[in-house]
């Protein structure tokens, strides 16, 4: 049934959420009153009775008349945009935009015949300004001058469309899909690092002809332990987690004495001792001594060079790096969760945490320290894959959101909505819907602050990628919001200025000659695809997944040029798993099927089942072909019979192992974001047997559409020359 009283409906269209939807069955769904309210609550207003909500409607109605301009405007490069002024009712104002490089616009007033209106016992009346379509790219200023004095906002132009980078030109590229964490080497300290991704590159590049390595996401998680395993629960997007630093690739390490490198020795072969025979990934030990490490490092001191790098390196992060940094050491001292602090320190702002920061300036100075070194380590591996001829390099991936425990949460407070979490609703892989545990920004917030959380962030994974995956990409158009105490299938959608954020995202690629991919999986509003692929956004392609109308498989040639195809992705068992049924199995034993089990399997091996014939009935499978790796491959032939431009192959595939990364819906009951590599017999692969492994060279061969097979280098190859 509808909401109960029409303030509410429309509170909940002006703040943007769903009152109905369309569920993954093609049935639409009434969102109830109590999730409305509750979401609504979470944006700070109260909607728990009629009058209540007729109040809060009064007040959202008024809020663009109490400003004299809106706190930031995007628009695209070429296309002109009204702008609405407020100030008092016939007095005088002029509009001018103060470019990004210090030159001036005047910008023409255009007819707007709108009564004024009664705002505090004032009238106010609105007036509109025509942006011309000819400004150039960049943030600027919107300048208004009344009789009262000057009021200014940001005003961005964005290009209209991102494309394919110069680099990559008019030629396909393809790349592998890997698990960071996953991928250990005889010198990494028990998970693989920005070292070994610099490697991974390299091996990839030269060995193999790959154009880019995508990584999960590198995101800064807890300072201390326990440490969140997952890789999109973090505590900040903006900066990097040093559990993935090399020490002994420190700059400084080469400065240490004797007696400082035996003790990171020491460190380091205890930590072997300790994982020996350890099944699993366990972030814990391997943190506590890798920070031991660095701290001996950075306890060494700086060559003056060096310190004045750092000094740069402080100033141009600014305070949002001084903030986390505190935020580390206040974590360090007082817990995780900033919530169960003393309640001064709970707020970034007070006099007791500046009295903090003088008190344990060392500590904080340290965390910020190990950010820069992530800097320098993040740039040496993006020009390691540069120079080894790759034309995309390192693709970052972007996380949905932040832990509501995070530092951003505590930097940016009422940024973040209270009382609920980010999630998915019910749908084919996942049919009691998930509740992510992610704390949501704000859309009227991020308008208020410009965006410039989000184009921080943006912008300092792009500084040292080529590429950029946005997972979820829809969250920049709307979110499932689920209130605390509810089920993830009773939440609703809260949509989000998409052309501001979608916006931001290209600008800040254009800068860096970077592409951009779309996560646009599950249920997705096709205009969402349309708008992303007329703004140069990749979107994400699946086999398993893409089906015609009719439930078919799509055949190749009826693929989009404009995404990035893969077999499987990271939500998804390995091919081999796929293949084998493993993840129906495991989402049965984990009490996540809403079917019977063997109806369930029945279901996928009609899927598993199509997708074969139609392997075979193209010729990418010959007809006595029954091989598990003989199937991965013929589904990788079928992808490269696509038009798409950008091809991706999960480097599990390339080794053929058969065990989840990750089983959504789980957070304990499953070992999410912690197995390791591992061949087909389940044992581990360590970074250097990659180097030789055939099967991944037979999987290369296939995605550069080599007629004579690659082959990996003998052990003893010599140099050349």
């Amino acid at each position: 049934m509808a909401l109960s009283n029409p303030f509410l409906t429309e509170l909940a269209d002006a703040f943007g959420i769903a009152t109905e939807f369309w569920d993954w069955k093609g049935r639409l769904t009434e969102v109830t009153d109590e999730t409305v309210i509750a979401i609504l609550a979470g944006l700070d207003v109260d909607a728990s009775d009629p009058q209540k909500a007729a109040e809060a409607l009064a007040a959202v109605r008024n809020r663009p008349w109490t400003r004299v301009l809106p706190p930031c405007v995007v628009t695209e490069q070429g296309q002109e945009r009204t702008v609405l002024v407020h100030v008092p009712h016939g007095a005088w104002v002029r509009v001018a935009v103060r470019l990004e490089d210090g030159g001036w616009v005047d910008i023409a007033q255009v007819r707007h015949d709108v009564e004024p209106r009664l705002i505090d016992d004032q009238l106010v009346g609105e007036a509109a300004f025509a942006l011309p379509g000819d400004l150039p790219l960049g943030y600027h200023r919107l300048q208004a001058t009344t009789a009262l004095g000057q009021t200014e906002s940001t005003l961005v132009v964005s290009p209209r469309f991102v494309g394919f980078p110069a680099a990559m030109g008019d030629k396909r590229t393809w790349g592998y899909a890997a698990q960071l964490y996953s991928i250990t080497s005889a010198d990494s300290w028990g998970l693989g690092d920005l070292a070994d991704l610099a490697d991974l590159a390299v091996w990839s590049a030269t060995q193999q002809y790959a154009g880019f390595v995508l990584v999960n996401p590198l995101h800064a998680a807890e300072p201390v332990t326990p440490m969140e395993a997952s890789p999109y629960l973090p505590m900040s997007r903006r900066f990097v987690n040093p559990i993935y630093l090399r020490p002994e690739r420190v700059a400084e390490y080469a400065d240490l004495g004797v007696a400082q490198r035996q003790r990171i020795a020491e460190l380091k072969q205890e930590l072997h001792q300790r994982l020996a025979g350890e099944e699993l990934i366990d972030r814990a030990p391997i943190w506590e001594a890798k920070i031991q490490a660095l701290r001996v490092i950075f306890d060494a001191g700086l060559r003056p060079a060096r310190r004045m790098a750092l000094n740069d390196f402080l100033r141009r992060e600014g305070r949002g790096l001084t903030q986390f940094a505190t935020w580390c050491a206040l974590v360090a001292e007082n817990g995780l969760d900033f919530h169960q602090w003393p309640a001064p320190l709970q707020r970034p702002s007070s006099p007791q945490v500046a009295a903090f920061a003088a008190e344990h300036r060392d500590q904080i100075v340290f965390f910020a320290w190990l950010q820069f070194i992530a800097d320098e380590q993040l740039h040496a591996a993006q020009s390691s894959a540069r120079n080894a001829g790759m034309r995309v390099g390192v693709m970052s991936d972007l996380a949905v959101g932040v832990s509501g425990r995070s530092a951003e949460a505590w930097t940016y407070g009422n940024l973040f909505a209270d009382g609920v979490s980010v999630g998915a609703p019910p749908d084919h892989f996942n049919q009691t819907g998930q509740d992510w545990g992610q704390a949501p920004w704000r859309p009227d917030r991020l308008d208020d602050l410009s965006y410039a959380p989000f184009r921080q962030m943006v912008s300092g994974i792009l500084r040292h990628s080529g590429g950029i995956r946005v997972d979820h990409i829809m969250g920049l158009f709307r979110l499932w919001w689920v209130p605390k105490g509810m089920l993830p299938s009773k939440g609703s959608y809260v949509r989000y200025q998409h052309e501001a954020m979608v916006g931001i995202l290209a600008l800040e690629a254009h800068r860096a000659g970077a592409l951009v991919v779309g996560e646009d999986l599950g249920v997705v509003e096709p205009w969402v695809r349309d708008y992303l692929r007329r703004r140069g956004i990749l979107g994400t392609s699946i086999e398993w997944f893409e089906r015609d109308d009719d439930g078919r498989p799509l055949p190749p040639q009826s693929w989009r040029e404009y995404c990035l195809a893969s077999v499987t992705t990271h939500d998804l068992p390995p091919t081999a798993g796929y293949l084998a049924g493993d993840h129906i199995r495991l989402q049965h034993s984990l009490g996540l099927l809403t079917e019977c089990l063997e109806t369930e399997l029945a279901v996928a091996s009609q899927e598993r089942d199509a997708v074969i014939t139609g392997l075979r009935e193209r010729g990418f499978l010959a007809a006595d072909a029954t091989a598990i790796e003989d199937i991965v491959l013929a589904m990788h032939r079928f992808l490269v019979a696509t038009p798409s431009r950008v091809l991706c192959a999960a480097l599990t595939d390339a080794v053929g192992d058969r065990r989840t990364q990750n089983q959504p819906g789980t957070s304990v009951e499953y070992p999410n974001w912690r197995v390791p590599l591992s061949g087909p017999d389940g044992r581990p692969i360590a970074l250097e047997d990659l180097f030789t492994d055939e099967r991944s060279f037979r999987l290369a061969t296939v995605m550069n559409d080599f007629s004579q097979p690659l082959r990996p280098p003998a052990a003893d190859t010599e140099l050349i020359g």
